[in-house]
């Protein structure tokens, strides 16, 4: 998952923006916290549209917080009440988890953990997940026929992996597991900083980058993603998560909240996140016309 800044830095940013305001989680107020990264701004400003035309609700949203265990800190607080949360956030010591990496497994200890160690409820998934994703040039995947990380088996020992240089110097979930897990060495590794791996891949700098699943760069770039046939990442599928006390109080919640479930998919929310990103639209305007093109705003 993409953290920009912080923990630290995220907690005094929430202690500013909470400073400046009143009435945090009365019973007429409700907030919507989101990450630093822009598909969950875009989320946050769906929910206040569809909430704020559908109930007597005032709905605020708090951008730019610096982490899921920011924002989950935050619910607990009751400084937030609600937000988009990813299920591969159990394995970050919440509280005791299963390893696994099946997705209706994870999602499953996503939401009875979160409801028992929390109070808060965890909907099943809007339909896309954010999570690491190897990427090559279009070309070059409809070149070689490439579709899944297997397909790479005769070719990785000749490709220039351009990477996040943390990933390469993780244990578990890091460049020698995953090259354990696929039986696959790349024929040689540039470590650099993850934003720049999109323009580097695009520009035959290197032949196969680790980025993103849902970043506008790809569609920028006519990127082409592989898909994870083993399994080696966790899945982080997306859902909408709030205070259960905030539904008991606004059960008409549950309804309005579940409009945005398996409505999304990555396509969709990585060309969402291309209008804010890369056609420098407001998270507002790009939220109300998806809202309107499925057809749930008057």
């Amino acid at each position: 998952m993409k953290v920009y800044i912080t923990k630290a830095v995220g907690i005094l940013l929430l202690a500013a923006v909470m400073a400046g305001m009143t009435g945090c989680g009365s019973k007429n107020q409700l907030i919507i916290g989101a990450q630093t990264y822009t598909e969950t701004k875009i989320i946050a400003a769906m929910y206040q549209i569809l909430i704020e035309e559908q109930t007597d609700l005032k709905v605020r949203t708090m951008p730019d917080l610096a982490s899921s265990p920011v924002i989950i800190n935050a619910m607990k607080k009751n400084d937030i009440q609600m937000a988009t949360l990813y299920s591969g956030e159990i394995f970050n010591n919440h509280f005791p988890v299963e390893e696994s990496k099946g997705r209706e497994d994870v999602l499953r200890q996503a939401q009875e953990g979160f409801d028992k160690y929390f109070n808060f409820k965890w909907f099943d998934p809007y339909g896309f997940e954010n999570t690491y994703a190897f990427t090559v040039r279009q070309a070059e995947a409809e070149n070689n026929h490439l579709q899944q990380i297997s397909d790479l088996k005769d070719l990785a020992s000749t490709m220039r992996l351009g990477v996040d240089t943390s990933w390469l110097e993780r244990n578990d979930d890091g460049y020698k597991a995953f090259s354990e897990t696929y039986g696959l060495q790349f024929g040689e590794l540039f470590p650099m900083e993850i934003g720049l791996v999109y323009e580097a891949v695009a520009n035959d700098e290197v032949d196969i980058v680790l980025a993103y699943s849902t970043d506008p760069r790809l569609k920028e770039f006519n990127l082409t993603t592989l898909k994870d046939d083993k399994q080696f990442f966790p899945p982080y599928d997306a859902s909408p998560v709030i205070r259960k006390e905030v539904l008991e109080q606004h059960p008409e919640l549950n309804d309005i909240i579940g409009q945005l479930v398996g409505k999304i998919d990555e396509d969709t929310m990585t060309s969402l996140n291309y209008e804010v990103d890369i056609n420098k639209r407001s998270e507002k305007a790009v939220a109300r016309e998806f809202l309107n093109k499925l057809g749930l705003l008057k």
